[in-house]
């Protein structure tokens, strides 16, 4: 019988994972750098990030699974989608047209969270049938992480040498870029662990660092780490919070109406290894179901006519939105938090021209009567651009 680290090797490549690594559930090398961006307010509202428990348990793998003995990392692409495949930078790969929204690349399929438990359940369930074959007893117990609990992924990814820390806080892996995404198997049996990724392979490069549109990106502190300041990012703003998105922030959005891959796109790694390459199944653009019986579907997150999308999702109801969203990421900001990404999008479109204004102002007018005050709130600032064309 094979040793169990190559089952578990074995069962990620069946599961469709790209890469897999093993390290050690040790305490983060990262605890001091972690609670001080935290003091810097670096997280916004993300409070499920400060609480004391929590960031008790990312110092520690362990005080998550106290039985852990060893972390099963794996990577699943998504993908760069080729040709055709809408990019989130208006200038990366010719752009896409203002009157089309743009989703980052993770969330234009199935939510990656129900893709790689799935694969880190499978990978656990032939660990244990493989212990027990063996006369283990008790089999291999564990738990899942995707981005869901209070672990460090990225750092435990490059512990298990799967790749280093990009000055875009990326984990870039060697040979695919960094257009994947990260689950953690904490398991109870000590499997031999693989050699950590020690070199920094960003050395000058600062294109990350130029193309944020919002200066998100902070650079290396004095230890070396890579510095994100979540409340000047798109992505956070589009996803993590349902507060009022900045005025100052706003026009730099663009047509960004769900995360951004902007720092990823310029990243020469990225670009050098994802080009072309084919996005998976479970990541591609695909219809949603309509919002009622007898609707027709929603079409396609890659690249959706801002208009038409705004007018769908403003004729559902929240528990509507959440029904027909319900495996898609886009399920988390929630209706609220979509109208108010699209009007966001919809006023940096009319701004571009009259005929632009003019073919957004029906639709901005009906958000303007919208329940929700963030939503109206959002509606009327888009709306100020109509009849002028263009920012002053």
């Amino acid at each position: 019988m094979p040793p169990l680290v190559e089952v578990a090797r074995a069962e990620a490549r069946t599961a469709g994972f790209h890469a897999v690594g093993i390290t050690r559930p040790d305490p983060s090398e990262h605890a001091t750098f972690y609670r001080r961006w935290l003091d810097e307010g670096f997280h916004g509202g993300m409070g499920y990030l400060a609480r004391e428990d929590a960031v008790r348990r990312r110092e520690d793998p362990r005080r998550s699974f106290e039985a852990a003995r060893s972390v099963i990392v794996v990577a699943h692409e998504y993908g760069e989608g080729g040709e055709g495949a809408a990019p989130t930078s208006v200038d990366s790969h010719g752009g896409v047209p203002p009157d089309r929204g743009i989703i980052a690349r993770y969330a234009r399929g199935r939510d990656y969270h129900h893709v790689v438990l799935e694969g880190l359940h499978a990978i656990l369930r032939a660990l244990d049938e493989h212990a027990r074959a063996r006369g283990i007893e008790n089999g291999v117990t564990g738990r899942a992480y995707v981005d869901t609990g209070p672990l460090l992924e990225r750092e435990l990814g490059r512990r298990a040498g799967l790749g280093w820390f990009g000055k875009n806080t990326m984990l870039i892996h060697p040979k695919r870029g960094s257009y994947f995404l990260l689950g953690a198997l904490l398991v109870d049996i000590e499997l031999p662990a693989d050699s950590p990724f020690e070199a920094d392979r960003c050395g000058s490069c600062r294109a990350c660092l130029d193309a944020c549109p919002t200066d998100a990106l902070l650079g290396r502190d004095d230890t070396g780490a890579p510095t994100l300041d979540a409340t000047r990012c798109i992505s956070y703003w589009t996803i993590e919070t349902r507060d009022p998105i900045p005025l100052d922030l706003r026009p730099a959005f663009g047509n960004r109406i769900f995360g951004c891959d902007i720092c990823q796109e310029v990243c020469p790694w990225t670009r050098k290894f994802a080009a072309g390459r084919a996005v998976p199944e479970d990541y591609g653009p695909k219809e949603w179901p309509g919002d009622r019986d007898g609707d027709p579907p929603v079409p396609s997150l890659d690249g959706p006519d801002l208009v038409e999308l705004t007018e769908r999702v403003f004729a559902m109801s929240g528990k509507e939105y959440q029904r027909v969203f319900a495996d898609s990421p886009l399920a988390r900001p929630g209706r609220k938090g979509m109208l108010r990404n699209l009007c966001v999008a919809l006023g940096n479109y009319a701004a571009m021209s009259r005929e632009a204004a003019e073919r957004v102002r029906p639709v901005l007018e009906r958000a303007a009567e919208d329940p929700s005050e963030p939503v109206r709130e959002h509606a009327r600032w888009a709306l100020s651009f109509v009849g002028r064309g263009r920012r002053p």
